[in-house]
C-alpha cells in the first residue's frame, strides 16, 4: 500500500496501517479482539470498525468524529457504500467482497466535486481484514481521511482509484508498535508462561528423604 507522508494531511492511514500490519505479526491478519484503540490514539477520529451482514454490504459498528462530520450525522450503524455516490456503490461493494473473501487490504483514492456549498474535495480510505472472535474474516478495520474544507453536508464520493493488495502468511515488516503499559477490561491477558520445575536427580532426591526405618537402641 502507498507511504503517506504527513504533511500531506494523511497520516492517520499511515499510523492505522503500521498498527494493524504490526499486530498481524506472520499472520495473515490480525483479530478484532486485538485492537486497542490506544494504539491509534491519534488517529481515532479517522478510524472506523466494519462488519459484514451480507455479501458486499458492511456496515459501520465504530465511527470515528471524523466520519460523523462528513455525513454531517451520526455515522454508526450506515453502510459504508452511503459515502460513495449511487453510482459507484456497486464498485464499493466488489472491494468489500475482496478484502474479505481473498482476503486482502484495499486502498480507495476518492474525490468529491465541488457544487452550491460545497468545494472539491480529495480523500483516501484503507480497508484492512480482521478476524472475529469465531474465526471467520467479518469484520474490517479502516481509516479515512477527507482533506479540505467539507461544506455542506453530508458529502459522498467517487471512486478515482482502487489498489488492493492480497494477504498471505509471511514474516511481517520492522515496525514499531508502542503499547500501553496496562490493557483495558474489555481486552484478553495474556496468559502467564508455564515453566516446567527443572528435575532432581534420584539419588540427591534419596538423600534429602528421611529414612523409612530407624534403629532404636533399648535403655539399660
Amino acid at each position: 500500500m502507498s507511504d503517506y507522508q504527513p504533511h500531506s494531511g494523511y497520516a492517520p492511514l499511515s499510523l492505522v496501517e503500521a498498527y494493524w500490519d504490526a499486530l498481524r505479526g506472520v499472520r495473515e491478519m490480525p483479530k478484532r479482539a486485538e485492537i486497542d484503540p490506544r494504539g491509534i490514539e491519534s488517529a481515532l477520529e479517522n478510524a472506523f470498525i466494519l462488519e459484514r451482514i451480507a455479501p458486499g454490504v458492511a456496515r459501520l459498528r465504530i465511527a470515528g468524529k471524523h466520519l460523523h462530520d462528513v455525513m454531517g450525522m451520526e455515522a454508526r450503524g450506515m453502510p459504508i457504500t452511503a459515502f460513495f455516490e449511487r453510482e459507484e456503490r456497486t464498485r464499493v461493494a466488489g472491494v468489500l467482497e475482496e478484502v474479505f473473501q481473498t482476503p486482502a487490504t484495499a486502498e480507495l483514492r476518492m474525490r468529491s466535486p465541488s457544487s452550491l456549498g460545497q468545494p472539491e474535495l480529495e480523500a483516501r480510505m484503507i480497508l484492512l481484514p480482521l478476524k472475529s472472535d469465531l474465526g471467520d474474516i467479518s469484520r474490517i478495520l479502516g481509516c479515512l481521511v477527507v482533506t479540505g474544507d467539507l461544506g455542506n453536508t453530508p458529502r459522498r464520493f467517487d471512486v478515482a482509484e482502487v489498489s488492493t493488495q492480497r494477504l498471505g502468511k509471511g514474516p511481517a515488516k520492522t515496525k514499531e508498535l508502542h503499547v500501553a503499559e496496562k490493557a483495558p477490561q474489555e481486552f484478553a491477558e495474556q496468559k502467564a508462561m508455564f515453566t516446567r520445575p527443572q528435575s532432581t536427580p534420584i539419588a540427591e532426591t534419596a538423600k534429602k528423604r528421611p529414612p523409612y526405618l530407624r534403629l532404636v537402641e533399648p535403655e539399660e
